[in-house]
C-alpha cells in the first residue's frame, strides 16, 4: 500500500512540475514513478514486493474486463433472442480464500459479473454458494470461477 501511495505522489509531482494537468500526463508520471520505485525497492523496506504486484494487477484487470465483456454479451444475447437459453441454478464453490477480505473480494467479483450472483458463505468459510443464470455446463462454470478466484488471490500474495 505504501508503494501505491508513493507512486501516486510521484505521478502528481510529475504533473505539477510539468504544468500539464491531463490524465495522460498523470499516467506518464506514474510510469516514471513506478520505474523510480523499482530502482529503489532494494534499499527501502516498505516497498518490498510493490514492483512485482503492479504487473499482476494490470494482468488481472485485463482478465476481468475480458470476463465482464463475455458475460455481458452472453446475457444480452439471451435477453434479445426469443427462446431463452438460460438454465438457472445454485452451485457450491469450494473456496481457496481464507481471510474475510479475500472471501469478500472473490464474492464481489463474482457478483459483478453478469449472470452470476454470490448468495452466501458457509459457516466454516470454506464454501461460497453462487446463483448462475447459465448452468448448462457446471464444470466449466466452476473452472471459470476458480480461475477468477485464483487470479484475485494472486493480488494478495
Amino acid at each position: 500500500m505504501t508503494g501505491a501511495i508513493w507512486n501516486l505522489l510521484l505521478g502528481l509531482a510529475w504533473v505539477l512540475l510539468s504544468g500539464d494537468f491531463t490524465g495522460l500526463n498523470l499516467l506518464v508520471g506514474m510510469i516514471f514513478g513506478y520505474i523510480a520505485l523499482l530502482l529503489i525497492e532494494p534499499q527501502v523496506e516498505s516497498l518490498k514486493g510493490y514492483p512485482a504486484r503492479v504487473p499482476r494487477i494490470i494482468g488481472f484487470l485485463g482478465f476481468f474486463m475480458k470476463e465482464l465483456v463475455q458475460a455481458n454479451l452472453r446475457v444480452a444475447f439471451d435477453i434479445l433472442t426469443p427462446p431463452w437459453h438460460m438454465q438457472p441454478g445454485v452451485i457450491a464453490l469450494p473456496l481457496s480464500a481464507r481471510t474475510e477480505m479475500e472471501i469478500t473480494m472473490v464474492a464481489n467479483l463474482i457478483s459483478l459479473t453478469p449472470g452470476t450472483l454470490s448468495l452466501d458463505v458457509s459457516d466454516d468459510r470454506k464454501v461460497l454458494y453462487i446463483h448462475a443464470m447459465f448452468l448448462d455446463d457446471e464444470e466449466e462454470l466452476r473452472r471459470n470461477l476458480k480461475e477468477m478466484e485464483h487470479r484475485a488471490l494472486e493480488l494478495f500474495r
